[in-house]
């Protein structure tokens, strides 16, 4: 079977952008430009937590496929690829999650 990436979620939102906006939840989210996807993106991450804190899985996994996709709209709302991310990620495996945030202070 088939498994659903978040590259194919990429995709899709790219494919989208490039539509028109009447049919497209995600031209329309880029329309009102990336401040308002960022809000969206603010959104989705507070019902993700609320999600989380009430221990309902189900809930948890709509809303985590919500905040990916709000996620990844925002980043093509500011020009950012998949794969930029995921090279800074590449770059942070190489050390610990504590001596990698520890480079960051400065």
């Amino acid at each position: 079977m088939p498994r659903f990436t978040i590259h194919d979620l990429a995709q899709t939102i790219d494919a989208r952008a490039a539509s028109g906006g009447e049919a497209s939840y995600t031209r329309k989210l880029l329309d009102k430009g990336a401040e308002h996807c960022a809000k969206k993106f603010g959104e989705e991450a507070v019902e993700t937590v609320i999600a989380a804190v009430e221990n309902d899985r189900a809930h948890l996994i709509a809303e985590s496929a919500d905040l990916l996709y709000h996620f990844l709209v925002l980043l093509k709302a500011r020009g950012v690829k998949l794969e930029e991310v995921e090279a800074a990620l590449d770059k942070r495996t190489n050390m610990s999650g504590l001596e990698e945030k520890a480079s960051r202070k400065g």
